[in-house]
This record gives structure tokens, sequence and C-alpha cells, in this order.
């Protein structure tokens, strides 16, 4: 009887999914056209407000929903922030100033890190969400490598860099009107709205998306080494 009771509770848990999954895919097919219509507003955003428009509509709750499909998309999301060092292969190096990125990489990275922390500080927030705070430099699988070490909020983590992302991409248009420049507006974009502002990158062009997954791959590798060993040498936490 209970050898049946687990295989019953399995198929339910593999339906669960791929009905989470089929939501998820709508809200994504839905969005792409909307995005091609009003391109200054990022795709992610589309596909956010279809799939809570489908929830309620389904009358399925958003904690159910969440229960079944965030480790599916977590691994699946890890896959795809690899995939974007793919077309780094295709960039030339050999006419890339290494001085100037590094000057803009250090900049980046320690500026994300530190103005939203000190926010959070002269805000009076808990220790734990100013810790949430320092991961929003980077894209959210090694965000929330880096909320592990620092026994930060995940939820809040994965809110904080989603909506950074957003941000960014959604005003990108208007701070970058006139770079004319590819690689510096896709640099731009890899660097402060990660793995969302890459997306955003490849709709300017494909120089602008390989700077672009090139600036994020390399803040991304450059936070994860000093944050945590910075934070964790101070006893934090």
């Amino acid at each position: 009887m209970q050898k049946w009771q687990n295989v019953g509770y399995k198929e339910n848990k593999m339906f669960t999914i791929f009905y989470g999954f089929l939501i998820t895919l709508i809200g994504y097919l839905c969005a792409k056209p909307l995005n091609r219509r009003f391109p200054q507003v990022p795709l992610l955003v589309f596909g956010m407000f279809i799939v809570i428009g489908l929830l309620s509509v389904l009358h399925v709750p958003y904690e159910q929903y969440r229960l079944y499909v965030n480790n599916l998309f977590g691994h699946l999301l890890g896959y795809v922030t690899v995939a974007l060092a793919i077309p780094l292969a295709a960039m030339r190096y050999d006419d890339l100033p290494i001085k100037s990125v590094i000057g803009i990489l250090l900049f980046a990275s320690i500026s994300a890190v530190a103005l939203p922390m000190g926010l959070a500080y002269l805000l009076h927030m808990s220790e734990p969400t100013i810790l949430a705070f320092a991961t929003r430099a980077v894209t959210t699988p090694i965000a929330l490598n880096i909320a592990t070490l620092l026994h930060a909020p995940e939820t809040l983590v994965t809110l904080i860099v989603i909506l950074s992302g957003v941000i960014g991409a959604a005003f990108s248009p208007f701070l970058l009107k006139h770079i004319h420049d590819e690689r510096a507006s896709g640099l731009a974009l890899g660097l402060a709205a990660h793995a969302i502002g890459t997306a955003q990158a490849w709709q300017r062009g494909p120089v602008a998306g390989r700077y672009a997954a090139f600036g994020m791959a390399l803040n991304g590798v450059f936070t994860a080494i000093w944050l945590p060993t910075l934070m964790l040498s101070f006893g934090t936490p």
C-alpha cells in the first residue's frame, strides 16, 4: 500500500512540475511578440505579468507553483549562465584595452556592492538584509552561492538580483541612447544588469551581446572571489 502511495505521489509531483513548466512556457511565448512590439520593456517583465495572470485565472497558488518549479529552473539557470560563455569564443581580444577593462571592472564590482549595502545600513535594515544587498552585482546562480556562504536570505537575494536586472535593462535604452559603441553599451549592460541586461544587449546587436556576456562573466567571477573572502575575513556573518 505504501509503495503505491509513493508511486502516486511521484506521478502527481511530476505532473505538477510539468504543469508549472507549461505555464512558464506559455508566458514566455506570449511575452516574445510583446517584447518585439515594445523592445524598451524587458521580456522578463512581460513574462512575469503573464505568468501571474495565468496563475490567477487557473487558481494555482503561487507557493505551490514556486515549490515545484523553483529547483528545476534554478538548475536550468545555471546551465544558461554557463552557456553565455559560448559567444565569448567569437570575441576579438587583441584590441581589448586591458587596463581600461580592469579599471571599469574594479569600479563596477566594488561600487555595486558598497552602495546598496551602505544604503541598507543607513536605513537601519537588519544584518541579513544588508548582506543580501551585497549580492546585487552578480547574476542569480552566483548570487545564491554567495548568499549561502554569507547566510543571507536566498529569497530576498533572488528578488534583489532580478529587480536590479529588470530596472537596469528597462532604463538602458534611455541611459545608453547617446552611446553608439556597441562594445561600451554591451559591457555596461553586462556589468550593471547581468543576465537580463545581457539578453537586452543581444537585441542591440551581436557585438553588444558578446561584450555583455564578457562583462557579466568577468564581474561574476571577480565578485564571487573577493566579496565572500572579505566578508568572512572580518567575521561576517
